[in-house]
């Protein structure tokens, strides 16, 4: 007899400036096609993406795509909530917009937490590598700390175009999310024993993103 499927869904937001790439990231990741010709998004837009985790496991993803001007709007309270995860993306060839990932950081975590009161898990998303690399891809390491010191769980070089770590970074975010989920349900019933959660309480992503 077939074991029972065990179905998630999980509301993810896709955050940074404008013209960083987040519509090309998320029509390439559901859809696997690209085009430099994107409109810039007004407000919100949505996209499903099911992933098959396991035998047992069908994860279902609901992105949110989130205009890059919407940052100091009151929309996003409402936009942001309920979320479980997040990419904030940045441009690596407008150093100007990686300076703006800590306002868009403290942003969603000054609106944004789990039922626990901890932070929802956020990975980085160093955007159009194949055009070229400003000074900070060129050094693993600063990224490294960047990330611990903001509270990022991992970061990756992303293209779009290119279909460059997309499906990895969305892996690394799911499998912090499904840990956290872990983590909500024994807060919740700590004497039962819930052997099918048996997701890693600390998942290390950061390695992935180095080539």
């Amino acid at each position: 007899m077939q074991a029972p499927h065990k179905e998630h869904l999980y509301k993810l937001l896709v955050i940074g400036d404008l013209g960083v790439g987040k519509t090309s990231i998320i029509k390439r990741y559901v859809h696997q096609n690209f085009s430099s010709h994107y409109r810039a998004t007004i407000g919100v837009d949505f996209a499903l993406k099911v992933l098959h985790w396991d035998p047992e496991t069908v994860v279902r993803l609901q992105l949110w795509d989130i205009a890059g001007q919407e940052r100091f709007g009151n929309m996003t309270r409402v936009y942001y909530r309920e979320a479980m995860g997040a990419f904030i993306v940045f441009d690596v060839t407008r150093p100007a917009t990686f300076e703006a990932v800590t306002k868009w950081k403290n942003d969603l975590d000054s609106k944004l937490s789990l039922p626990n009161g901890k932070p929802v898990s956020v990975v980085l998303l160093a955007n159009k590598c194949d055009q070229g690399k400003d000074v900070l891809m060129n050094n693993g390491l600063k990224m490294d700390q960047f990330c611990k010191e903001h509270g990022f769980v991992g970061w990756f070089e992303t293209s779009a175009k290119e279909n460059i770590n997309i499906d990895e970074a969305s892996r690394c975010l799911v499998k912090h999310i499904l840990a956290n989920e872990c983590d909500l349900m024994e807060s919740i019933e700590p004497d039962i024993v819930k052997p099918h959660l048996t997701s890693p309480k600390i998942v290390n992503c950061s390695s992935c993103a180095k080539s």
